[in-house]
């Protein structure tokens, strides 16, 4: 910490224009915390469970109730054909994330703080703007999401739940501390295996599971391309590249308990990032995998085709699954959209006070960081109105996957820029393999959104 800052003004941090540290510096920055630092054993499975956090997180708050709804219908209308997608999108997702982890390592800063930094305004006010107008309505459909869960298991209205689930997120995110917010989400993740179970009780063909899962299927007509351009798009999210970044950040600078964090990082903590994210990708494509599992094992199976929502998947499944697979869907909805909304909403507060250089930490007291919060509130209270003046779920949830799926193939374009980029990472930047697995989600999510064009006029 520098002479005269305080503690809190430290971690209510602002990502400003600091020369980058050179190797010495960032040397010296470790030795003088390693005393200090919170430290971890090597051995298996306690090493895992030690670094498992920011990417733990994102890998579960992808599974939101948006992207289960997707999962659901897909495996609805086109049975265990799309299942290859788990597969195939985890090595770049996960190649995604680790970058987008690295760069939060080594600048310090979150992607936001970087793009005001490096490049051109008008392209970091474009992504900020069009992440925030997606992560709000995204936030929206998922709290409907969460009171449809509550409706399937208690008689209480939909639209009466909106505005108390949503405050109570909102004074959890402003008065808990970043360890509290961290320890409750990393509980929250295990509600997803409920979609393992019920692909389990749905007594699945498994022939035709394995089938679906190693021989890809691609059929060349409208309604399958759409299909997999919104696997695509919920998949490898913007608001998840955002997300991931400024929790690195926050988990340094909690682990350091107010120590100065300078530029740089080390290759212990990029293993340990490279670790957790892995973990985290590989929970969130598990889900996806079994959530296409049952949906197909069910309501492909008893002609119920048409989808539009994870709770009305969850409903259908009462009649072919019974009882038992509806309530473990419904909790694993609601335990999603638990987890889910508040990264939504904080993610684009970072954007947003990032790009203008306010402070912003979750471990920062209100007084402290009112932007940051008030730019939270917003996005919550946005979230709020999108339900209430009566646009429904499923309009919000394709206009979402529209925005998000024009809005990342160029933001992985500057993604890649600044992970090759030596003024921001040094000597941390990517590898031939980065490379290839970060350029191959680019040019994918490319085609995902030319196909989105093409596909637009068709069923």
């Amino acid at each position: 910490m520098t002479p005269g800052t305080d503690e809190a003004t430290e971690n209510a941090r602002v990502c400003d224009a600091a020369p980058a540290a050179n190797g010495r510096s960032i040397l010296r920055i470790e030795k003088q915390s390693i005393g200090r630092l919170h430290t971890h054993k090597t051995d298996g499975l306690k090493r895992v469970f030690s670094v498992l956090g920011p990417g733990l997180i994102t890998g579960a708050s992808d599974d939101d109730p948006s992207g289960i709804g997707t999962y659901a219908a897909a495996g609805a209308r086109f049975g265990y054909a799309p299942l290859w997608t788990a597969v195939f999108t985890f090595p770049l997702m996960a190649a995604v994330q680790f970058i987008c982890a690295k760069i939060g390592l080594v600048s310090g800063c979150g992607i936001a703080s970087v793009l005001r930094r490096y490049y051109s305004k008008k392209l970091l006010f474009a992504c900020v703007f069009a992440l925030t107008v997606a992560n709000t309505i995204n936030a929206g459909a998922d709290l409907l999401a969460i009171a449809a869960g509550f409706n399937l298991l208690l008689p209480l209205p939909i639209s009466a739940g909106i505005a108390p689930i949503a405050g109570l997120l909102l004074a959890f995110q402003i008065w808990g501390s970043y360890r509290l917010i961290a320890r409750v989400f990393k509980w929250l993740t295990l509600a997803l295996f409920a979609y393992i179970g019920a692909a389990i009780l749905a007594k699945p063909d498994w022939p035709s599971v394995l089938r679906g899962t190693f021989l890809p299927t691609i059929e060349f007509n409208g309604a399958f391309l759409a299909m997999l351009v919104a696997l695509l798009g919920t998949t490898i999210s913007p608001y998840l590249f955002f997300w991931q970044a400024d929790q690195e950040v926050e988990e340094e600078a909690a682990r350091r308990n107010g120590l100065a964090r300078g530029r740089g990082t080390t290759q212990r903590k990029l293993d340990d990032a490279a670790l957790d994210v892995g973990v985290g990708m590989f929970l969130s494509n598990v889900v996806m995998y079994f959530i296409i599992l049952a949906s197909a094992a069910t309501l492909h199976q008893a002609g119920k085709t048409d989808v539009n929502s994870a709770a009305e998947a969850a409903e259908a499944l009462r009649p072919v699954a019974g009882d038992a697979a509806t309530i473990l869907m419904a909790l694993g909805l609601i335990g999603t959209g638990f987890l889910a909304v508040p990264v939504l909403t904080t993610s684009a507060a970072y954007a947003v006070c990032e790009a203008f250089g306010w402070k912003c930490s979750l471990d920062a007291k209100p007084a402290q960081a009112k932007e940051f919060y008030l730019a939270l509130g917003a996005a919550t209270v946005g979230a709020i109105v999108i339900d209430l003046v009566g646009v429904s779920a499923v309009d919000a949830l394709f206009w979402t996957a529209v925005i998000n799926g024009f809005l990342a193939p160029p933001l992985l374009v500057v993604i890649m820029l600044i992970a090759n980029n030596k003024k921001v990472m040094g000597r941390h930047v990517n590898g031939r393999w980065m490379n290839v697995l970060g350029w191959g989600a680019t040019i994918v999510m490319f085609a995902a959104a030319l196909g989105l064009i093409l596909t637009w006029n068709q069923s």
